[in-house]
């Protein structure tokens, strides 16, 4: 893979490389670009660099990020309407019968830990659970095959190409943003608002006594508030940190040169157990906050 100098790149560079997003966004009039030009006025265009792309800033796009997580989810919404439209009484198929177990195991989790009342909750785990495993599955993929296939087909030898959504923050965080705002969602559905904010700021400490309790709201509210703003972002830094981790072990194998497939055959063999967890705790931990959230005390 090139690095953006001319030449041979070495190990930082190409490690760079694999580690930066398709960026695009806006850059002011008047910036001087990698290759030494300067902008006459502000433009919508593709970073060329990672400074680059963080001078954008927070209204940046990563193109290979979104393309690559609507694709999976397209995938596998085409692969359930399918089984789903084919299928019979009779003996499933073994791809049908795969779907079926999925379908199966999700179900038995929700009835195991939901002990609220909700129609989207077995749709949801089991839309989170085979989202995250495909796109988790991304990351078996040799580092330089899709990159490569992307550079020869654009005709760009520097272009940044990742392809594992789930190493990039930005995913990570809009699906635990998302469980948050369901999280908060029950809580005001099923406590009342006046219940939900009852739960933030009389819990864990309680008093009979007025003015106690008065005193007590503060500690309360820093706990409790600690606790509820935790699970995103717990939610989030789980996922993006055991999938990026894993994707630069792949990245530090293909500098080893001719012993690199066997190499990569191993850890990817490994690595499939992450693969699986990561999506299976990310379904388990949604169920579970949102269990807590439906629940009346």
């Amino acid at each position: 893979m090139a690095s953006d100098s001319q030449g041979p790149a070495t190990a930082t560079d190409y490690i760079t490389h694999h580690i930066q997003n398709m960026t695009y966004g806006q850059l002011p009039a008047g910036y001087e670009r990698a290759d030494g030009s300067i902008l006459s006025e502000a433009a919508w265009t593709m970073a060329h660099s990672a400074q680059e792309a963080k001078d954008m800033g927070f209204w940046a796009f990563h193109l290979d990020t979104l393309g690559w997580s609507i694709f999976l989810g397209a995938l596998f919404c085409f692969c359930f309407y399918r089984v789903a439209k084919k299928a019979t009484i009779g003996v499933p198929g073994k791809w049908a019968g795969l779907l079926e177990m999925m379908v199966e195991m999700v179900n038995k989790s929700v009835k195991e830990s939901f002990h609220g009342e909700s129609k989207l909750i077995a749709p949801l785990a089991l839309t989170i659970f085979i989202w995250v495993l495909l796109m988790n599955t991304m990351d078996l993929v040799p580092v330089d095959w899709l990159p490569w296939l992307a550079q020869k087909l654009s005709g760009d030898p520097h272009l940044y190409f990742k392809v594992v959504p789930t190493t990039d923050p930005n995913t990570t965080f809009a699906m635990s943003l998302s469980v948050f705002a369901l999280i908060i969602f029950y809580s005001i559905k099923v406590k009342g608002v006046g219940g939900f904010i009852g739960e933030l700021i009389f819990h864990p400490f309680e008093s009979k006594n007025i003015f106690v309790k008065i005193l007590l709201v503060l500690p309360n509210l820093l706990l409790e508030g600690v606790a509820l703003l935790a699970k995103p972002v717990s939610l989030a830094l789980r996922l993006f940190g055991n999938l990026y981790a894993g994707e630069l072990i792949f990245i530090l194998i293909a500098l080893l040169g001719w012993v690199q497939l066997p190499a990569h055959f191993v850890w990817a063999v490994f690595h499939i157990l992450i693969v699986i967890l990561q999506a299976f705790i990310f379904m388990m931990l949604t169920i579970v906050y949102l269990s807590m959230a439906a629940e009346k005390h």
